[in-house]
């Protein structure tokens, strides 16, 4: 029995901690909701009594401090934390919220003291959690600093930077964005992550020029570093600055001994985008400069077709350069000769001869000679089958027509030439009147790959809905197909004045604004500059001609920059254009035009 007595006060003293415990966590609980109330004297006094541990346990010191900073006990709230972070070393968030109390204060040199504090005293495993706490505290520059400071302590210029990258989109701090960004190219094996990251970031023009900046000045700094040149290539490829693009893959090309191809890369971008001018110097380089090198017999046949582009889209079109063309098209098979591989020169040819000049029988002699030239291309054919069926709609055979473009739609089934051929196919239908099938053709074609046919047979398939809804007959429809008809024959006065006809017996038709813009299209090519600027005011000055208005404002500011020579006036429209129509298709091409205009360098 006499062992009985200590045994019991053992087992009440075990009991007791439990229950000191459960009131402590019960006091916590309450604190922090009277801390989260905004009921600051009750919740300090619940703090005060626990444990000098407890209150500096991470899951209760931010309260605790909260209810001392609410009831201006700055003094009690620094000796708070200065014993935390003496107790809690590892705790490195603690510094920094010794700081943010400083600011609370009143007191921002002893906060800054204290930060600077912090990141002297920093570990390379302190570096993230601090920079959450600077983050977390609304303080971005602090932040900045840290991981600033950690890449100094890892001794490696690359380390945080996709917190870095991170930290400068939320502050839109793009300049430095973009060199931290740069950064990460070092490693080259980066480039395409880095090209995404930018794709992201670029916004509008400013965000632009500060990167273009940044790597001219890269570029210059680190001659050897090949990856800064790649990378201004692409942006100046997405900025549409051909010529800028053509001094870079130059120097790709010097430096890797690709004998032209990264030259032949961009002037062949260049052509397809329209730049012909940069296209023609990037292909005449090739020429001079690699003469009898694996890209010369392309380069020479792409520069012909580029100033035929050029020589066709500059209005009104010269017949005499068109026959100067031909010409050079016939030193091209004399230099290269008659083979698979100049096939598409033939055919480039007579396209000219058919459409330019009006000699169908030439021009057919060549197709056919393409037709059946043994060994050439099956899309170089089919494009020929194509050109010869335009031909014979031109000569009133549609059923010739409609048979050739059907055996390239079958060869070239789910392809963009077979689609093309389709288009053709519903083109035809629409000029014969015969709407509801044409229309089965463009319904297809809508889902096509290939976005320019699509877009085309979207315009045509919305075209021919708008005009049959209310009048079912299509009857003033008919007219404008019979007007596109002629356009497509290349008889541009016969269809200016079906035009005038027809705005003339209906007017206020849903067709006006579609008649309008073909007929400014049509006073372009026939060099009626100014009345085609009148035609195109109609339109951009109505607000109901919704549709079709960012095209005719783009086509005026074209028609005054390149054929009225008036640059002022281009300049003022393309501006207004960007502000008017930031999401049109026309975008990059108008922003481009009036970058040039106000002098910026590219």
């Amino acid at each position: 029995m006499r062992y009985v007595r200590p045994l019991l006060f053992s087992f009440l003293l075990l009991s007791a901690a439990p229950l000191q415990a459960q009131q402590e966590v019960g006091n916590v609980t309450l604190a922090k909701e009277y801390t989260r109330k905004g009921e600051h004297e009750k919740a300090a006094f619940l703090f005060s009594k626990l444990s000098a541990d407890a209150q500096t346990a991470p899951n209760i010191l931010p309260d605790y401090l909260a209810s001392l900073q609410g009831l201006k006990r700055y003094k009690d709230a620094e000796k708070l934390m200065k014993r935390a972070i003496k107790q809690h070393p590892e705790e490195a968030g603690y510094g920094v919220a010794l700081g943010s109390l400083y600011t609370t204060a009143g007191d921002q040199a002893a906060a800054t003291k204290q930060y600077d504090k912090v990141l002297s005293q920093l570990t390379t495993a302190q570096v993230l959690p601090v920079a959450a706490e600077f983050s977390g505290r609304n303080l971005p520059e602090w932040a900045e600093k840290t991981y600033l400071r950690g890449r100094v302590l890892s001794k490696n210029e690359t380390d945080f930077s996709p917190q870095l990258v991170q930290l400068y989109t939320q502050s839109g701090n793009t300049e430095r964005l973009l060199a931290e960004t740069l950064r990460l190219v070092e490693d080259e094996q980066q480039l395409p992550f880095v090209r995404n990251m930018l794709q992201n970031s670029l916004h509008d023009e400013k965000d632009f020029d500060t990167l273009e900046r940044q790597l001219l000045t890269n570029v210059q700094k680190y001659p050897e570093r090949g990856v800064y040149s790649e990378l201004l290539l692409w942006l100046q490829v997405q900025r549409r600055d051909f010529t800028g693009a053509l001094v870079q893959a130059k120097a790709l090309d010097r430096r890797g001994r690709t004998e032209g191809s990264r030259v032949m890369d961009i002037a062949g971008i260049a052509q397809y985008n329209k730049d012909y001018e940069s296209a023609i110097s990037g292909y005449e380089y090739i020429l001079r400069e690699y003469k009898g090198g694996p890209f010369y017999a392309a380069a020479r046949q792409r520069l012909v077709q580029t100033r035929e582009a050029q020589v066709r889209e500059t209005y009104p079109v010269d017949p005499n350069k068109i026959r100067g063309l031909i010409t050079e098209y016939q030193q091209v098979l004399t230099e290269l000769g008659t083979t698979p591989q100049t096939a598409s020169i033939l055919r480039n040819m007579a396209v000219l001869h058919a459409f330019q000049l009006d000699e169908k029988p030439q021009a057919m002699t060549l197709l056919q000679q393409v037709i059946d030239m043994p060994r050439a291309s099956l899309d170089v054919v089919d494009e020929a089958k194509i050109n010869l069926a335009d031909i014979y709609l031109l000569r009133g055979e549609p059923w010739e027509a409609t048979l050739l473009y059907s055996q390239v739609e079958k060869s070239h089934k789910d392809s963009p030439l077979g689609y093309e051929a389709k288009l053709r196919n519903a083109r035809l239908s629409y000029f014969a009147g015969d709407f509801k099938l044409a229309k089965s053709h463009l319904d297809i074609l809508k889902e096509a790959t290939t976005r320019e046919i699509a877009n085309d047979a979207m315009q045509l398939s919305l075209l021919i809905t708008d005009n049959t809804a209310m009048d079912t007959a299509g009857v003033a429809l008919r007219e404008y197909a019979t007007v596109e008809q002629l356009v497509f024959q290349n008889k541009l006065p016969e269809a200016l004045k079906g035009l005038d006809a027809l705005l003339q017996k209906y007017p206020g038709h849903a067709l006006q604004d579609d008649a309008w813009y073909l007929k400014a299209q049509l006073q372009r090519r026939t060099a009626d500059y100014r009345g085609a600027v009148t035609t195109l005011e109609k339109i951009t000055s109505n607000p109901k001609y919704d549709v079709l208005s960012d095209d005719a404002m783009f086509l005026l500011a074209s028609i005054q920059e390149e054929n009225l020579q008036d640059k002022e006036q281009a300049k003022a429209l393309y501006n207004q254009f960007l502000v008017k129509y930031p999401g049109s298709i026309y975008v990059a091409e108008a922003r481009k035009r009036f970058r040039k205009l106000r002098g910026d360098s590219l």
